[in-house]
């Protein structure tokens, strides 16, 4: 192997941060952090606990001390730290109903101190995107809110409070998700605003994570007509150096979503989407949710190297883009020295089972009465609790668990659970069936007949005598759940709704969440009990 070709290949490795499984670094990582491999990203599956995450990041950087250690960890629904538990802390829609960026830069820097103490360097968080379409199937509660001006100044504040932690955070998804009705781990969405339009919604927050110093921007898997009608943001010049570079003026990394994700795998393939995004501008190469494997990382590298011997990317973009890589990865060795082992008022939420006061003080004020009668409250007696759940968001875990029964029933002992998905409900042959424990929709039946036996069994004669509380996550965008919810709330006018993800109005709400976290549900559990203010 020539010196030149070595170069190119510590270059190429320098740009990637891929995933790989088990809870100790396999031998590949650590073979590839001594050839040049600028960091890995962490999922729920390499995490048991803190003290395992630290040993698990000390051994990397036994091989590399200066590695980018990444986690996708927003602090809400999208948890990977607390994965097996649920966050013990608000997501960001419940940090924007209290619309208080103190609150908001109080709860990252809560998270920073933790994942610091790990050993991670790198929050692929917060996320920017405004939640202007209330049909979004994989934002939602992520969004601090539809108001761009009120996300733009959530977004800086839960910046500045991860990184005056000593962690590095990343705005996603540019140049906006939020107003897509399709979800870009599926397909690809299509973002119709005009040039004056993004600059006034989705725009904003990302231009305030640029003035408040963000590290790093994830790039969105979207089209965007106004910049580029043929090619994903992720892959487009136009999007990437001219409007983020040149128009924004953002100088830090621009790290991609998950490269082999269907918006752009699917058209591209994982070798032709790397080169394109590091050509179009992006600086790094997050894999490794799926495809977590030496060998998908030696064909990525390897199709790095080639498309720089053949002319296709420049060698100087290559070159450009491991140095601000390198740069970032400076910036947190600096602040991990800097600590020297202190590491802040973090906690281990997720290991011993206590909940971040931290974040448990911001959920119990974003939790909202938001009907003009709430019957029953507070309650006093023993509950049967019915939680509808929806088509899981694949950005969620299928692992983290959500709900209200389990809180409320440590509150109320003897209080009793079912969950319901779309399946359970619809009628299969004229007859009704016990419910099971799936949790997707099902293809069709989504708009299927209510099996109405089915629900007054799970749901109406367990409840007889007692209080009824129902359980809904986006009840606006699933009609399964909103005819069931009619159907129990007919038979039970008295019966107490909570909504755990992204409240409309529909005048059937009692209570709203924000989200579904284990900080949200015992914040929620609380008020049932104690009842309104």
């Amino acid at each position: 192997m020539t010196d030149g070709r070595r170069q190119l290949l510590r270059l190429a490795g320098a740009v990637l941060q891929p995933g790989f499984e088990g809870t100790t670094p396999p031998d590949w990582i650590r073979r590839w952090l001594g050839e040049g491999l600028g960091g890995v990203a962490l999922f729920a599956r390499n995490i048991v606990n803190p003290a395992q995450v630290a040993a698990l990041t000390a051994a990397l950087r036994a091989e590399q001390p200066d590695v980018i250690v990444a986690i996708d960890e927003e602090a809400g629904d999208v948890t990977r730290m607390e994965s097996s538990r649920g966050s013990s802390r608000p997501g960001n829609l419940a940090l924007g109903m209290i619309d208080d960026p103190v609150v908001t830069a109080e709860v990252a820097r809560d998270l920073g101190h933790e994942l610091a103490a790990a050993g991670i360097t790198l929050n692929y968080a917060p996320d920017a995107d405004v939640n202007s379409n209330p049909d979004n199937p994989v934002i939602g509660v992520r969004s601090f809110g539809a108001d761009p001006h009120l996300v733009a100044r959530h977004t800086a504040a839960w910046v500045r409070g991860l990184q005056s932690a000593g962690v590095a955070a990343c705005a996603k998804h540019f140049p906006g998700h939020g107003n897509t009705s399709v979800d870009s781990h599926e397909d690809v969405p299509q973002i119709t605003a005009s040039r004056e339009e993004l600059a006034a919604c989705e725009l904003l927050p990302f231009q305030a994570a640029i003035d408040a110093g963000v590290l790093s921007i994830m790039t969105g898997h979207l089209i965007v007509p106004a910049y580029d009608a043929d090619t994903p943001a992720t892959l487009s010049r136009n999007i990437l150096t001219d409007l983020l570079r040149n128009e924004l003026g953002y100088q830090g990394v621009v790290v991609t979503d998950g490269i082999e994700m269907r918006a752009v795998s699917a058209r591209y393939g994982l070798e032709s989407a790397t080169v394109c995004a590091l050509a179009a501008g992006a600086d790094a190469i997050c894999v490794g949710g799926d495809h977590a494997d030496e060998a998908t990382a030696h064909r990525l590298r390897a199709a790095i190297v080639d498309a720089v011997v053949a002319g296709v990317l420049p060698e100087e973009r290559l070159v450009e883009a491991a140095k601000r890589v390198e740069q970032m990865a400076g910036w947190t060795a600096q602040m991990r020295a800097g600590r020297n082992g202190h590491h802040g008022p973090g906690h281990n939420g997720h290991s011993d089972g206590a909940l971040s006061p931290v974040g448990l003080a911001a959920a119990r004020r974003a939790v909202r009465v938001v009907a003009a009668s709430v019957p029953l409250l507070p309650l006093t007696t023993a509950a049967h609790v019915v939680e509808f759940a929806p088509a899981r968001n694949i950005a969620i875990g299928a692992e983290t668990p959500w709900g209200l029964g389990e809180p409320l029933a440590g509150l109320l002992p003897g209080t009793t659970t079912v969950r319901l998905d779309a399946a359970d409900l619809t009628p299969r042959g004229g007859n009704g069936s016990a419910p099971h424990s799936a949790a997707a929709d099902g293809a069709g039946r989504d708009h299927a007949a209510l099996d109405s036996a089915a629900l007054d069994a799970a749901a109406l004669r367990p409840a007889d005598g007692r209080p009824l509380v129902v359980v809904v996550r986006d009840v606006h965008r699933h009609p399964w759940m909103a005819r069931a919810l009619a159907h129990l709330r007919s038979a039970r006018p008295d019966a107490v709704v909570v909504e755990m993800g992204v409240p409309a109005a529909t005048g059937q709400v009692h209570l709203a969440t924000y989200g579904a976290t284990r900080a949200n549900a015992q914040a929620a559990a609380e008020l049932l009990v104690r009842g309104a203010a």
